[in-house]
């Protein structure tokens, strides 16, 4: 648990230090999607496949932490830093750093409590590359809901819909 609270300290501080692209309409959004994707992904995942959960299996008080608020800073530092005007090689090396950051990441997470909250079922800490090969997969449809709520907030404020 010290190991959670920690780093949602740490990663809610940065994420509304560094912000300086998201409005706070924006973070909204995406802490709110945020919120709901993962813990529909995580329903599969966890309760039909047992392949990884928070703390123990099943429906858990202290796992909500990890849910609600450890997740949407991380994807709102994300969406800030991502190079939006770049070309598509530097787009490509912004999501293979962050892919490596987030494996590494999760690794880090299985270190035993009081530090460890993440456990992996059948997906084991050898198999990281289903980590790997599923975390870009996701940054991209949470880059794809960022691009369409600005859209949307832009038709809104110019009064169309």
């Amino acid at each position: 648990m010290i190991g959670l609270i920690i780093a949602i300290i740490v990663f809610n501080l940065i994420a509304f230090i560094v912000n300086k692209r998201l409005t706070a309409n924006q973070i909204v959004h995406i802490w709110l999607f945020t919120t709901a994707f993962q813990l529909t992904f995580d329903l599969y995942v966890n309760f039909k496949y047992h392949g990884y959960w928070y703390f123990t299996k099943g429906v858990d008080w202290k796992a909500f932490p990890a849910h609600a608020i450890l997740i949407p800073p991380v994807n709102i530092l994300f969406l800030n830093w991502f190079p939006y005007r770049n070309l598509l090689s530097k787009k490509l090396i912004y999501f293979i750093y962050w892919d490596i950051a987030l494996v590494l990441y999760e690794v880090l997470t299985l270190l035993p409590e009081p530090w460890g909250y993440f456990r992996y079922g059948w997906w084991d800490w050898w198999y990281w590359w289903y980590s790997a090969a599923i975390n870009p997969i996701l940054l991209m449809i949470l880059l794809g809901y960022y691009k369409w709520t600005c859209k949307l907030e832009e038709k809104i404020v110019r009064g169309q819909s």
